[in-house]
C-alpha cells in the first residue's frame, strides 16, 4: 500500500526533473555490533543479549497499530511487511512484480477470475502451515467486516467472491476488471489466530507476544512510542535474515537520533521522513558513517481545504470560503517559488514537483504543458486575486467578501523543519500579495486535519510502484460517511470528472492506456489547484559502516533503504563481522523464482472509509 510514509505510498526523468542521484549504489556498506534499545542508558551498540547481532533503526514516527487491518503509518506497514507475507512482492532491482506467498497466478479470458498458486513451503512461526485458506479468510474478513477493511479495504471493494479450493489454490472473482490484481498489498494473516478476534476495529494486536507471522522476522516485543523488537525468522522460506534481531527505536527529536548514530547507539537513521540537509552534511565525512541520498518515493505538497464535507454533502470544518474559488487557489500557487523551495529548503536534495507521481516511476510521471503550468508569477497571482474579488484595502491587505482581511491558517508538523522553513517563505510571498499567514505547527495534526479545521496544510505521501492508492484518496468515495467518522480521503477532494477517470484506469489492463489515464488524472488534479506538489524529496538517510557490512537499496541503482516496497533492506543486511561477507546483499541476488501467469501492474482499488487513519505524513 502507499503510505503516509506518510510520509506515505512513487517516478522520473524529463524536463525539470533533474534527479539528484545519491551517493550510494545497490549494495551499501555498513558493520556489526548492536545496541539493545530496551536499555534506556546510552551506550555503544553491541551484540544482542543472546550473543547474536542486532540492527537498531532510529525512526521519527511511532506505531499507530500492530494490526494489519488498521495500520496506515509507514513504520507500521513496514513492520507488517517484515512479519507477514503478501501474495506478491516487488523485485528490489527494478520494482517489477515477483512471487510472494503466491508462486504464480493467472486470469480467466475475461479477467474476472484470478487463480493464485500458494506456496507449500511457508510456515507460520507457531509451526502451522500457511495455506490458501489463510489468504481467503483474510480477504473475506475484509469484505464482510468494516473494521477489518479500515486500512486496506480498497483492495477488496471490487471482489465478488474469494475461495480456497485447496491448500495451495486461491480463487478471486471480481465484479468488474481490476488492473491491480498482481499487487494486492495486503498482509495475509493466520486464520487460526485471527478468527478469535471479536472487534477488528479495536483490536491492535499489541498484547500477546511473539506475534504469529510468516515473514522474515517475528515481532517479539513492543512498547508504544518507544520501540519495536523483532527476531529473525530462521524458518523463513526465502532464507533467514543475517541479523538475529531488528529493533526500531522511536525518537521524537531527530537531532537526538542523529546524535545517537554518531555515538553508535543506533545503526541507522531514517529521518522524518528524511534527514535535513544540515544533518546530512554534518554526517558526511564522519568516520564509519555513510549517508545515502537517493531519489525518493514521496511527493511533498501544500494542500488547500476545498470545503470539507461528507459523502452526502454535509459540510464540516471551518476552511476559509475564499479557497473554494479555483482562481484563488491558483493564485496562491503562482506565488510559491518552487526553485527557492528546492534550493534553499531542500538544498538540492529534491526536484521540483507538479504531479502526484514522482519521476522515480517514469511510466506514470507527468509534467504540465507550457501553457498549463502554474509557474511562479507574483504579478499573475495578484491579477487572479483581483479577478476573484479579493481586493486590497487602504492598508494593503486583501479582504474577503465579508470585508475582513484574509489570514490563512497553515497546518504544519512541528517535527518537520521543512514545513516551518517553507511556512516562513509563505508568510513573505503571500504577504507581498496582502494575505496573512498563521503557521499552526502541531505534534499531532491528525485531529484538526480530519475535522477539516484548517485552511491549508503541508502534505506528503509515499507512492508505490502502482499509483492507484494515492489516486484513490482523492475520489468522492473516499470522503467520510459522517462528520464523526474518518474517511479514506486525504484532503476532502471530490470531482466527478476525476472519479470517471479513476474508474477507467482501474479497469484498464493495457499498461500504456492505463498510464495515459493516470496522467490525465494528475493533470485534472493540477488544474483544480487543491494541492500544490512543490517537490519530490530525496530519501536522505544514514547508517554506520562499522555495524552493517552491506544492505540492499530499492531500486538497486540509486534507491532508498527505509520504507521500501518489500522487506529487502532489513532481510538482506549483513553484519560487518559476518562470515558471509555480504555476498547476498546485492539486490540482483535477492529474488528467486519466476512469475507465472498474467502479470499486470501493481496497485490498489477503490479505497473505503477509514475509521482510524493517520494523516498523509504518517502513511506508508
Amino acid at each position: 500500500m502507499d503510505t503516509n510514509d506518510q510520509y506515505g505510498g512513487h517516478h522520473r526523468t524529463a524536463g525539470r526533473a533533474r534527479l539528484v542521484v545519491a551517493a550510494g549504489a545497490a549494495a551499501l556498506a555498513l558493520s556489526a555490533g548492536f545496541a539493545t534499545p530496551l536499555n534506556p542508558a546510552p551506550q555503544q551498540a553491541r551484540a544482542a543479549d543472546d550473543g547474536g547481532s542486532t540492527l537498531t533503526v532510529a525512526v521519527a514516527q511511532s506505531v499507530d497499530s500492530l494490526s494489519p487491518f488498521l495500520a496506515v503509518r509507514l513504520l507500521s506497514t513496514s513492520i507488517h511487511r517484515l512479519t507477514y507475507e503478501y501474495l506478491t512482492n516487488y523485485d528490489p532491482e527494478d520494482n517489477h512484480v515477483i512471487p510472494g506467498l503466491a508462486t504464480k497466478w493467472e486470469s480467466s479470458p475475461d479477467k474476472l477470475t484470478w487463480t493464485y498458486t500458494i506456496r507449500s513451503n511457508s510456515t507460520w512461526s507457531d509451526g502451522k502451515k500457511a495455506t490458501a485458506e489463510d489468504a481467503a479468510w483474510t480477504f473475506n474478513t475484509m469484505m464482510t467486516d468494516s473494521g477489518a477493511a479500515t486500512a486496506n479495504g480498497s483492495f477488496v471493494a471490487n471482489f465478488e467472491k474469494v475461495t480456497a479450493p485447496s491448500p495451495t489454490q486461491l480463487v478471486i472473482k471480481l465484479k468488474k476488471p481490476q488492473a491491480t490484481m498482481t499487487a494486492l498489498d495486503v498482509p495475509i494473516v493466520p486464520k487460526h489466530v485471527w478468527e478469535k478476534v471479536d472487534d477488528f476495529s479495536k483490536f491492535n494486536n499489541d498484547k500477546d507476544f511473539p506475534l504469529v507471522g510468516n515473514g522474515p522476522f517475528v515481532l517479539t516485543d513492543y512498547k508504544p512510542d518507544s520501540y519495536v523488537r523483532l527476531k529473525a525468522n530462521k524458518d523463513f522460506w526465502r532464507g533467514a535474515p543475517k541479523f538475529d534481531e531488528l529493533v526500531f527505536r522511536y525518537y521524537k527529536d531527530q537531532d537526538a537520533a542523529v546524535s545517537a548514530l554518531r555515538k553508535g547507539e543506533v545503526s541507522f537513521v531514517a529521518g522524518s521522513p528524511s534527514l535535513t540537509p544540515a544533518q546530512a552534511d554534518s554526517l558526511k565525512g564522519e568516520k564509519n558513517i555513510k549517508v545515502n541520498d537517493a531519489p525518493g518515493r514521496r511527493f511533498y505538497a501544500l494542500a488547500t481545504n476545498p470545503g470539507a464535507r461528507t459523502r452526502s454533502g454535509e459540510k464540516m470544518g471551518d476552511g476559509h470560503p475564499s479557497l473554494l474559488d479555483q482562481r484563488v487557489r491558483n493564485a496562491l500557487f503562482r506565488a510559491v517559488d518552487r526553485k527557492t523551495v528546492i534550493d534553499k529548503v531542500f538544498q538540492g536534495h529534491a526536484v521540483e514537483g507538479a504531479g502526484y507521481i514522482p519521476p522515480r516511476y517514469a511510466q506514470y510521471f507527468w509534467e504540465p504543458e507550457a501553457g498549463q503550468e502554474l509557474a511562479y508569477d507574483p504579478k499573475e497571482a495578484a491579477r487572479l486575486l483581483d479577478e476573484a474579488g479579493l481586493k486590497l484595502n487602504s492598508a494593503g491587505k486583501r479582504v474577503g467578501k465579508d470585508g475582513k482581511p484574509i489570514v490563512y491558517r497553515v497546518l504544519c508538523h512541528a517535527t518537520d523543519p521543512n514545513d516551518k522553513a517553507i511556512g516562513q517563505y509563505l508568510q513573505e510571498w503571500w504577504g507581498d500579495l496582502g494575505i496573512g499567514v498563521t503557521l499552526n505547527c502541531l505534534d499531532n495534526v491528525t485531529d484538526p486535519w480530519l475535522a477539516g479545521e484548517y485552511d491549508l496544510a503541508f502534505d506528503g505521501w509515499s507512492v508505490n510502484p502502482d499509483p492507484d492508492f494515492v489516486l484513490s484518496i482523492h475520489t468522492c468515495a473516499a470522503l467520510p460517511a459522517t462528520p464523526e467518522e474518518t474517511g479514506a480521503t486525504d484532503n476532502f477532494i471530490c470531482d466527478r470528472t476525476y472519479d470517471e477517470l479513476y474508474d477507467r484506469q482501474l479497469a484498464e489492463y493495457d499498461p500504456d492506456k492505463r498510464a495515459a489515464l493516470v496522467k490525465q488524472m494528475e493533470s485534472r488534479l493540477y488544474d483544480l489547484g487543491y494541492m500544490n506538489v512543490m517537490a519530490y524529496p530525496n530519501a536522505v538517510e544514514a547508517y554506520r559502516t562499522d555495524q552493517i557490512e552491506s544492505i540492499t537499496t530499492m531500486p538497486a541503482a540509486a534507491g532508498n533503504i527505509y520504507g521500501q516496497d518489500g522487506y529487502w533492506s532489513w532481510w538482506s543486511a549483513v553484519p560487518a563481522d559476518s562470515a558471509d561477507g555480504g555476498g547476498d546483499a546485492s539486490s540482483t541476488g535477492v529474488v528467486i523464482g519466476i512469475v507465472g501467469g498474467v502479470v499486470v501492474l501493481a496497485g490498489l482499488g477503490v479505497f473505503v472509509a477509514l475509521r482510524r487513519r493517520a494523516t498523509a505524513e504518517d502513511r506508508e
